[in-house]
């Protein structure tokens, strides 16, 4: 009898075990097969390796659960046999709903509407889900109770759960909240101070989301944080394609005077006197070299032509009187934008002396010597 009830169960896992492989080295390549032809893209994720293998690894438990009946007529043994099978069918369950989620967030990533958001954490949350109630069922079938049972115990440690899990729960929420109001996808530079944070986001999860800064270190920041204390996002820089330039040189006070008649009547042969509004009386040197960086700005090809520009006076100070330059870079990119930052107070201290103005800067030994 023992024999016969062994050789049952040999059998049963032997069946099982052919019918594993012919699926995973027959029905999965034609699948493969199908899909691949397919013009759509979904059944290329939906039907991934991953869940095709997780299917397959369903069917050995499934056949001995249905099989085992037959070998082991002990009330007792079959029991145990059979809570086992569940328990097994439950674990390759979970990790298949797993998998088909995974795939749905490959499938959102090359969205063409979806994939700039961080979908990362809703996922993950989606999959603590099933793995919790996958725990549940697990712990009801081992006790012998029913999940309902187990999940009133739960509830009388609300507090406990809610402290363990604090930071998933916030992140979640936090989360919802920023994909919800579009505060952040992944690729945009950020900038948060309180944390160290100066760079591009590179993965937005549950419990973290990380920044790779320009130096290439990685800080991690918990989502929780972005939407309880102010972050900066240069998201909006790049989309409407300008960087702010703003920018002040101080003028001696010394050097500014009104203007000869000799010199306006040189200045008014420039083209660049094109649109000068004479202020009715004397004209100042330092109101015309304002004049001409804006209309060297203005008709500068990499400067934003679109957008607000203007040259002004500052308070004036010790240091002298700062005249401000504000405007838009055509150009986002970090290195040209420095370069035309460069470029255009290199034109500006350059031609300064041909207006009779003079950059204030405290005398060095040079000057001191000179002063003698």
């Amino acid at each position: 009898m023992m024999i016969w009830r062994a050789s049952v169960i040999l059998a049963i896992f032997i069946i099982s075990f052919i019918v594993d492989k012919v699926c995973r080295r027959a029905i999965i390549p034609v699948i493969r097969k199908i899909t691949t032809k397919t013009e759509f893209k979904w059944d290329d994720y939906l039907l991934g390796d991953d869940v095709l293998n997780n299917l397959c690894r369903l069917i050995p438990p499934i056949s001995i659960y249905s099989l085992i009946p037959f070998a082991l007529p002990d009330d007792a043994i079959l029991a145990f046999a059979l809570k086992l099978c569940v328990v097994y069918i439950t674990i390759i369950c979970i990790m298949l709903i797993c998998s088909i989620i995974s795939s749905l967030h490959a499938m959102a990533s090359e969205h063409e509407k979806l994939k700039d958001h961080s979908m990362k954490g809703l996922y993950q949350m989606l999959k603590l889900v099933v793995i919790c109630i996958g725990v549940i069922i697990i712990i009801s079938t081992l006790i012998g109770k029913s999940p309902l049972v187990i999940l009133t115990g739960l509830g009388a440690s609300t507090a406990i759960l809610m402290l363990v899990f604090q930071d998933t729960i916030k992140g979640f929420v936090a989360g919802i909240q920023l994909i919800s109001n579009d505060m952040l996808r992944p690729g945009d530079w950020i900038t948060m101070p309180k944390y160290g944070a100066d760079g591009d986001v590179i993965e937005v999860t549950l419990t973290t989301v990380k920044v790779r800064n320009w130096d290439k270190t990685i800080t991690t920041v918990p989502p929780y944080a972005l939407v309880n204390d102010s972050f900066q996002n240069w998201r909006g820089m790049f989309d409407i394609g300008g960087r702010r330039v703003k920018r002040s040189l101080n003028i001696d006070m010394n050097t500014v005077r009104f203007c000869t008649q000799e010199e306006m009547e040189a200045y008014r042969k420039e083209p660049w006197m094109e649109g000068f509004e004479p202020t009715g009386g004397e004209e100042v040197n330092l109101y015309i070299f304002r004049h001409y960086v804006e209309y060297y700005l203005r008709h500068h090809p990499k400067v934003n032509s679109d957008m607000i520009m203007t040259v002004r006076q500052l308070q004036p100070t010790a240091q002298g009187m700062p005249i401000e330059l504000y405007f838009f870079s055509a150009d986002t990119a970090w290195l040209r934008y420095e370069h035309l930052q460069a470029e255009v107070f290199d034109h500006v201290l350059a031609k300064l002396h041909t207006f009779g103005l003079r950059v204030f800067q405290s005398p060095t030994g040079v000057d001191l010597q000179n002063s003698r």
